[in-house]
């Protein structure tokens, strides 16, 4: 498969529309007092760059990754930005819980990488 464009763009890109999207979606946990129709729009607004990144990402990478890989990479990446997030944006302490169920995800993350069973 080799480094390019192609390879590396989509990835990139999925790390880039992960930040915006992890804090749509969760930011406004740290502020529980805000009128919800407030954080929604706001949240909707964050969305929309978030969506400027992944669309693209997705477009470039078809091409190299299949659709179940791109998935899963957008999966993973979001797995991974979400754990640095609820760590140190909401203070949260991750557990063993947390470490064996994201180590099944990267053993279900290699399959679909592996290819076919022979």
């Amino acid at each position: 498969m080799g480094f390019n464009v192609a390879t590396l763009a989509p990835i990139g890109l999925l790390i880039a529309s992960n930040l915006f999207m992890t804090f749509a979606w969760y930011g406004h946990l740290k502020f529980p007092s805000a009128t919800l129709w407030v954080v929604v729009l706001v949240s909707w607004g964050i969305a929309f760059f978030e969506y400027w990144l992944a669309v693209p990402a997705n477009r470039i990478g078809y091409g190299v990754y299949s659709g179940a890989e791109l998935k899963t990479i957008q999966e993973v990446i979001s797995l991974s930005v979400f754990v640095l997030f609820a760590v140190f944006y909401l203070g949260e302490k991750l557990t063993w819980n947390h470490g064996i169920g994201f180590a099944l995800i990267a053993l279900g993350a290699f399959f679909i990488f592996k290819g076919p069973l022979k």
